[in-house]
């Protein structure tokens, strides 16, 4: 569904082209020093406009509704919308009956019955992490003074991407990368195993963001080629902390106060301007697809940010929930 969370709950809204996208946020503790500018960095680092990312650039703006009054969240849910400004659908009107390949248009038709809005994307668009990043700005306040960070490993296989960048976008193409998330100062105890395990929520969260293809914890994969030997982390004080750190700062599913550390799989953007072959809804015949409008060749560069929040929001469920055993 479009909800998440136990206590930190989020609810996400609207589509890539229509009125406009945001996010309800319910469970905020009151309190909390809110303002409007809070919001500029992350929203700007999710925005487009360079290279290699879309020319579609929305002013986003927050615009909050409620939950907020006098400069401090009041404990009532927070609605937070972003207007759509910047859209052209025009491109998108012939492509109703015809699938892009690599998008949710074909899925997205067989489960709406074709009553979907499928502009940009529509509700499936990567547009709707807008929302997602708001509720990022407010989840990383609630779990000070833990510190969380993304960046960019690597595009396309390689960690110096810029000529490989710039030739796929002059061949019409895309690229996907990976990502590397790290908290730290995070608290031990955070985590309810099995089912919402820290690993376990933060896979679910970060698989909702549109593109995410695989993540991994610590030493990740390399673990199933490491002798228990190699991959156990010696602890070396009363605090939990370790040398080293292959399981990522969790362990039994629950955060050891080590900082925690994921890497994210992102795949290339599925917009892409070379002849792909698909077929046409309308008369069952294959036909050639060339798609036009406005596209990232790598929408990896502007997901850190999105990462950052989707992690941040997990963690202040479960750190809101955590408060339950001490008190």
């Amino acid at each position: 569904m479009n909800t998440m969370g136990r206590l930190f709950r989020l609810e996400i809204f609207g589509e890539s082209h229509g009125e406009s996208v945001g996010i309800i946020i319910d469970g905020c503790p009151p309190g909390i020093p809110l303002a409007e500018e809070d919001f500029h960095r992350d929203i700007e680092r999710r925005k487009g406009g360079g290279s290699g990312t879309t020319s579609r650039v929305e002013e986003d703006i927050p615009r909050v509704h409620s939950g907020v009054y006098r400069g401090f969240t009041t404990g009532s849910p927070i609605l937070i919308s972003f207007l759509n400004r910047d859209a052209d659908s025009g491109p998108y009107e012939k492509l109703k009956d015809i699938p892009r390949p690599g998008h949710g248009d074909f899925t997205a038709r067989m489960k709406y019955r074709g009553f979907n809005d499928s502009r940009g994307g529509g509700h499936l668009s990567g547009r709707i992490t807008a929302g997602l990043t708001a509720a990022g700005v407010i989840a990383k306040k609630i779990i000070q003074p833990a510190k969380i960070e993304a960046r960019i490993l690597e595009i396309g296989g390689h960690k110096d991407y810029g000529s490989l960048l710039e030739k796929a976008v002059n061949e019409g193409d895309s690229l996907g990368g990976i990502i590397e998330c790290m908290v730290k100062d995070l608290p031990a105890g955070l985590g309810e195993p099995f089912f919402d395990s820290a690993e376990s929520l933060l896979s679910h969260i970060i698989f909702a963001i549109p593109g995410i293809k695989g993540i991994e914890f610590g030493a990740g994969f390399r673990c199933s080629i490491m002798r228990g030997s190699d991959f156990n982390d010696p602890v070396i004080d009363i605090e939990g902390r370790t040398s080293s750190n292959n399981s990522g700062g969790i362990n039994a599913g629950i955060t050891s106060g080590n900082p925690v550390v994921f890497r994210v799989a992102v795949r290339p953007t599925p917009s892409i301007y070379k002849v792909q072959d698909t077929v046409n809804f309308r008369t069952g015949k294959t036909e050639k697809l060339q798609l036009k409008g406005r596209h990232d060749a790598c929408f990896c560069l502007r997901l850190p940010v999105v990462v950052e929040s989707a992690a941040a929001a997990v963690l202040a469920d479960l750190f809101l929930i955590n408060r339950l055993y001490r008190d």
